[in-house]
Order: C-alpha cells, then structure tokens, then sequence
C-alpha cells in the first residue's frame, strides 16, 4: 500500500550512514544506495546531503521523514482493518453448533452435503462441551455468545425455561434404554409389560412436559412399573443404568452413548419433538443455516 523504499530511507535517516542502515537491513551498501536514489528519482527530490564526514537529511527529506512515518503507520492499520474486516465476515458465516456425549450431531455431518448446496457461503464449526447441568444451562440460556446451535429434545416448557427457540425436525419415538446383560437386551422391541417389575429412570416431574404425561400414563395403566427419578442426562445416568441393571427412558440416537447399553424401541404412542435449539434473536447466517435444514427436512416453513 506504500513504497516499501520509504521503510529503507526511515532506516537509513535513523542510522544516519548508508553501511549502518545496511547491517541492519541485511544488505550490502551498494543495494541500499541503490533504493534510495531510485526513490530519490520517484519523489523528484533529493533526500539526503551527502558528504564525506556523512549524510543529513534535506529539508525535503525532514519533511518526507515525518509523513513516512504516518504513511506507512496509517497503511498497516488499514491493511489491519481489512484483515479483520474479512475475519469477521468468515465469522459471522460460521455456525457454531455445540457437541456433547449425549447431543446428536452426527445427523447434521449427514445433512451437510445438502445444506452446503443451499448454502455454499456458510460454514460449521463444532465446539464440543461437557454435558453438564450449569454448563446446559448457560448455553441454552446464552445461544449466539459461544455456542449459535444445539442439537436435541425440548418442547415449549424447556424453551420459555432457558428463553430460547427451537426449530422442530421430527418427533422422536420416546425409547428405554437397558444394559447389554440385562434379558431384555434380547428383544427387538418391548411391550410395556416387559416393563413390569423394572425399575425405569425417567427425568424428574417438571422438566418436559412430554415425559411427564408418560409418566402420568405408567402410573395411572402399569403401577407394577418401579419408577425412579434422575435430574439430568450425563454419562452418570448411563453408568447407573448398566450398573444397577435399571431401564433408563432414551431416544433412539443415543445407541452408541455408553459401549454396554442398547436403545430399544417400545411399544407406546409417545414421542418428544427433536430439533435444533437457538437463540431468540439468530443472526442473518442462523437464519439461512436454519431455513437450509429444514428444507433438507421437507419442512414448508420454520423459525
């Protein structure tokens, strides 16, 4: 953005010799020389008084000195300032999505190829985190900070509660999860008398209100079903189940979560919606990001 000579007259004026300016330009005297006067012949004025006892700046290179300064300060920020220009447009491209042990993203690798031909200018970065309770809740609660998307279940009670928006892809069977020594692994697909006399772990009262009304529904139709509340889904919750040899409620991408536990399907009408979690207010790129997987989805219309 400038004449990069100008840098070899500020060296050599600072050093006032052509050979000390030289050693510290790393070339040889006859080169530097060289650079000056063909900048000497570009600006149309002399630059320096030469003499034998040395060189002194001409009133005309006092002046240029100063303003070369400047110039090549003001070009650097500006070449700064459009690097970052560029950065920052990359980012505001970029789709953060978070990733967990239980947060399916696989799905999303799987839909790529069709997202990127609706989409070509947008890019993915997956920022894994671990599963935990403060962490879920500083993430949902806070989408577009750190972390633009989350895959996973929720429903109009877990969005109002982490005041976030949710774009609905499917509505997933709800599954039982069992260890792989337990009798039941055994089978394709249970009945929910399979279940009498188990112990099924199911999230406590109050955090989906889909789970709640299966909930009410094994009690109220199968009381001989043992349930026990857990709070949170982390890899905990898989141990203890493989451990105690209990049943644990999953859905069906988390087979694959905990290397001695199988997903089952059962035999019931309940489901929870599955999709991607969001900020309120997503950006232009969110957006597009959004619109782009539902359209892989056939969904005529989403957030």
């Amino acid at each position: 953005m400038y004449d990069k000579h100008l840098k070899t007259f500020i060296q050599v004026a600072d050093s006032g010799s052509f050979s000390k300016a030289a050693d510290h330009l790393y070339v040889t005297p006859t080169a530097l020389i060289k650079q000056i006067n063909l900048l000497e012949e570009e600006l149309g004025v002399p630059l320096f008084h030469r003499t034998p006892r040395g060189i002194t700046l001409t009133k005309a290179g006092q002046s240029i000195y100063h303003d070369a300064k400047y110039i090549i300060q003001y070009s650097q920020d500006a070449l700064g300032r459009a690097r970052q220009t560029m950065l920052s447009d990359e980012v505001r491209k970029t789709v953060r999505v978070g990733m967990s042990l239980i947060t399916p993203t696989r799905f999303l690798i799987d839909l790529w190829p069709k997202i990127v031909e609706l989409v070509p200018d947008i890019k993915i970065q997956m920022v894994p985190f671990e599963n935990t309770p403060e962490n879920a809740r500083e993430i949902l609660m806070n989408l577009g900070q750190n972390i633009d998307v989350v895959a996973g279940i929720f429903d109009d009670l877990v969005l109002k509660i982490r005041k976030c928006s949710g774009l609905v892809l499917s509505q997933e069977p709800i599954c039982c999860a069992v260890s792989i020594h337990h009798p039941l692994a055994a089978k394709k697909k249970l009945q929910v008398k399979d279940l009498h006399g188990e112990t099924l772990m199911l999230l406590e009262r109050g955090k989906y209100i889909y789970i709640d009304a299966l909930r009410d529904y094994l009690w109220q139709k199968h009381p001989k079903i043992r349930i026990t509340d857990f709070s949170f889904y982390q890899a905990s919750v898989f141990n203890q189940c493989e451990n105690s040899n209990h049943i644990l409620m999953a859905m069906p991408y988390w087979e694959g979560v905990h290397p001695l536990i199988k997903v089952l399907p059962v035999e019931w009408d309940y489901v929870i919606p599955f999709g991607l979690l969001h900020s309120p207010e997503p950006t232009d790129t969110i957006r597009r990001f959004l619109w782009a997987v539902g359209q892989t989805q056939g969904l005529e219309e989403n957030e």
